[in-house]
């Protein structure tokens, strides 16, 4: 049975607060435990007014806090944005508080605009490019302490387990040279997710961490109980992803009935193809999506984004993607 997992942004919603986000994340947590999903990861985000998970590890610890057995982690950590020591002592102390349900993945891209990006980093080209390099530094500070030197406290001996995060061919090659489990975010950058998989599965080689290749494909998705509704609700990414385009950035818009008069053509053509792999309906049309979801990918594991401005209505879009996975 292929695996489920959830991705959250902790989105703020228009007419909420951060704390509401924070609290509707602790929520989306706990049902997805009860929903029985494998891993519920957070991912980092810097200067958007909708996103509250900037401070990733923080955010984790209050998903770790509100459940008991399933995996909590980062997808991703930026780490050009952060030294690797800083983020094995974060990683480190959420191993510590949360013994054996900890993930650690690790993204190349800045998670936000240039701008941020400069303002988060010194170095920015340095950073970008010593992302391998950065890597393996970090595996020495989780792996087995050696007191003559420099150690991660907490950090040392957590071995908390690594993930390679992507959107194209480079990732995939990186993920498959080191060894490790490899995640593709073929929910919002699809063009390339059948060639990286491929060049995964085909060149990886096993490392201590893992003996063979394991892939995670990303998508978003909103499950109702009417396709009329999730189709509704979906209208949010939408229009999030319309404001993206030109430069409107907000808070998470409230769904609407229609997008038409929302988007011009073009920009229609160019977020339909963005979000080709979103799987969006009532069960039967979204087991059938899922399906050939899977398909296609062959992945080990699914990892879903469900960007719903209503957190009953994200609560309840959990409930059913955990029943559609043991119908599958």
């Amino acid at each position: 049975m292929t695996a489920f997992s959830i991705l959250d942004l902790c989105p703020i919603v228009e007419g909420g607060t951060t704390s509401d986000a924070l609290s509707s994340t602790r929520l989306m947590a706990k049902q997805a435990e009860d929903a029985g999903f494998t891993r519920f990861w957070l991912a980092e985000h810097h200067g958007m007014k909708g996103i509250a998970s900037a401070a990733t590890s923080l955010v984790i610890a209050e998903a770790g806090h509100a459940t008991s057995t399933i995996r909590i982690g980062s997808g991703g950590i930026m780490l050009p944005n952060h030294s690797p020591l800083v983020i094995a002592e974060q990683f480190g102390t959420l191993e510590a508080l949360f013994p054996g349900r900890v993930d650690l993945g690790l993204g190349r891209a800045p998670g936000t605009d240039m701008n941020t990006a400069r303002a988060l980093r010194r170095n920015l080209e340095a950073g970008a490019n010593s992302f391998p390099d950065d890597i393996v530094e970090l595996q020495h500070w989780l792996g087995e302490p050696d007191d003559r030197m420099l150690i991660a406290v907490p950090g040392a001996g957590s071995h908390v387990p690594l993930w390679i995060l992507g959107s194209s061919i480079y990732s995939a090659h990186l993920a498959a040279g080191l060894g490790l489990p490899y995640a593709f975010a073929s929910h919002f950058a699809p063009d390339m997710l059948l060639e990286a998989l491929d060049i995964y599965r085909s060149k990886f080689t096993p490392s201590a961490q893992l003996d063979a290749p394991y892939v995670m494909a990303a998508t978003m998705g909103v499950m109702a109980d009417t396709d009329a509704e999730a189709n509704y609700l979906f209208t949010t990414l939408q229009q999030t992803f319309v404001n993206m385009r030109r430069n409107a950035r907000g808070k998470m818009p409230r769904p609407i009935d229609s997008m038409d008069g929302y988007w011009n053509e073009m920009e229609k053509i160019a977020v339909e193809h963005t979000l080709r792999y979103a799987i969006v309906g009532s069960p039967d049309t979204a087991k059938q999506t899922m399906q050939d979801f899977i398909k296609a990918t062959q992945a080990d594991e699914i990892i879903i984004s469900m960007p719903i401005h209503s957190i009953d209505a994200r609560l309840k879009s959990v409930e059913l993607f955990g029943k559609l996975r043991a119908a599958l």
